[in-house]
């Protein structure tokens, strides 16, 4: 399989190299040689006949990392004085903190903020639950939980491994969302103990995500939390993923001129991601779809690797009952979704597949197949990268959806809200814009979460879970 050089992998190395011309170009044809891509080429400082340097240079992994260090180690005057790897780097200490909004700079302050002020605000929330909403963080602030059982493309890791992600996931939430965003990491897999945990702390949350839970445990999580609780919640890997992939899909379809209903979707993977998309796809329109896993393709009746929540989805796709492999399923083909793991299809697949074939290859890090291998093959090919065209990426999709709710203070999350959300995404990208290339928005574009956010929280409102508006600050007060 080839792969790019990334900067998830990429390093920063100083180097004290001897002060003659082309020094520099042998340096950066040494890094060629080894594969990296270089960046920024910083100028450090001088010693007497040297100059020291920084460069960054991104590389496809460890291995690529080493074998670049040791191409620049066999140049006879450079000095490699070290190398930092720049992810870690960045994770050092962990990726967010905690401020405080107001100053305590005071007696008077402090008598506001805390004791003896602050029982006064805790009697009137006593008086109205309501009020939560008003006087504390729960208005703008969720929590980002997972056990560390499906965590990226790494697996069962645990819940200490999987801290890091959820922290990442806070700032992509504070950062395209404005949502204050807790990571909260349980050392258990245990779905009732987690519903219990996740009940027990809701109360100082104006909304729950899960997040990197296995399947099928999370469905089951998720429907007990929702039936239980008055709050939104939100599995991303689910649902996110869901309606970034439709949002997508709707303007692939417009380039190819096809219609949803008339397609036939092969999906490759019945996890969590697999299964919310095939469902938000049916409720859609979608009329053709397959779902495929490494048992081969999910028809009613199959006994072999399935579970209730697989049972149900077969019931409800291939209408023709097709068995086999995956590359059964994709011969004549309009779209394939993947969400499983490299290598699942091949170029033969693709050339099977319908006229103008529509490529979603979303495994991460490693697409089920690279651009490169699939050429001009496909009329349209994304993936969850963000180092290739069409970024089918959930932070189109998470930062404004919860923006939206936690404006107006909805009590769950459902079907009209989502296709508001993939429909303001599609939208983000103008007739005129819409290309081969360009059917989704970028994940910087910071208009996208407001779209969102707006969209979400006027479907929440027509459809009835938003809670109505309250008075202001003067109903604290009796006079």
């Amino acid at each position: 399989m080839i792969k790019t050089p990334s900067p998830g992998y990429s390093i920063i190395v100083r180097l004290e190299i001897v002060s003659k011309p082309g020094m520099l170009g042998k340096v950066t044809s040494a890094i060629g040689r080894a594969g990296g891509d270089i960046g920024a080429v910083d100028l450090i400082g001088f010693k007497k006949n040297t100059t020291i340097r920084d460069i960054i240079v991104s590389v496809v992994d460890v291995a690529m990392g080493q074998k670049v260090t040791e191409e620049l180690m066999k140049i006879k005057g450079v000095h490699v004085l070290q190398v930092t790897d720049r992810t870690f780097m960045i994770h050092q200490g962990g990726k967010i903190e905690i401020r405080n909004k107001i100053p305590l700079g005071s007696r008077e302050d402090l008598s506001m903020a805390y004791t003896p002020g602050v029982a006064r605000v805790c009697k009137a929330i006593h008086e109205n639950r309501e009020k939560v909403y008003d006087f504390t963080i729960k208005k703008n602030t969720i929590a980002v939980v997972s056990d560390g059982t499906a965590v990226l493309g790494l697996g069962d890791i645990g819940p200490e491994a999987a801290m890091p992600v959820m922290e990442g996931k806070a700032m992509l939430f504070k950062e395209f969302g404005g949502v204050d965003a807790i990571p909260i990491c349980l050392k258990t897999k245990d779905p009732k103990q987690i519903v219990t945990v996740v009940k027990s702390i809701s109360p100082g949350f104006g909304g729950i995500n899960l997040e990197d839970i296995s399947a099928p445990r999370c469905f089951e999580i998720e429907r007990r939390l929702r039936n239980e609780l008055d709050i939104p919640i939100f599995h991303d890997d689910q649902h996110g993923t869901a309606v970034v992939i439709l949002a997508g899909l709707i303007n692939a379809l417009k380039v190819v001129n096809k219609r949803l209903e008339n397609v036939r979707v092969v999906v490759s993977g019945l996890g969590a991601a697999g299964i919310a998309s095939i469902r938000l796809l049916l409720s859609a329109g979608a009329k053709q779809i397959i779902g495929c896993d490494r048992s081969g393709t999910l028809y009613k009746g199959r006994k072999e690797n399935m579970n209730p929540i697989k049972a149900l989805i077969a019931e409800n796709t291939n209408p023709e009952s097709i068995r086999g492999p995956i590359s059964k399923a994709l011969k004549g083909a309009d779209v394939f979704i993947g969400l499983s793991q490299p290598g699942v299809i091949q170029l033969n697949d693709i050339k099977k597949m319908g006229k103008h074939p529509i490529i979603f290859a979303m495994a991460n890090p490693d697409p089920e197949i690279l651009p490169e291998e699939v050429g001009r093959n496909a009329r349209i090919i994304a993936t969850g990268r963000s180092d290739y065209p069409n970024q089918i990426n959930n932070v189109l999709c998470f930062p404004g959806l919860f923006r939206g709710v936690l404006d107006c203070q909805a009590k769950e999350i459902n079907d009209p809200m989502l296709f508001a959300a993939a429909h303001a995404i599609a939208q983000m990208v103008s007739e005129e814009e819409l290309s081969e290339d360009y059917i989704i928005p970028g994940v910087l574009n910071k208009k996208v979460p407001e779209r969102v956010a707006q969209a979400v929280k006027e479907a929440a409102i027509q459809s009835g879970v938003a809670r109505p508006e309250r008075g202001g600050y003067a109903t604290l007060y009796r006079f």
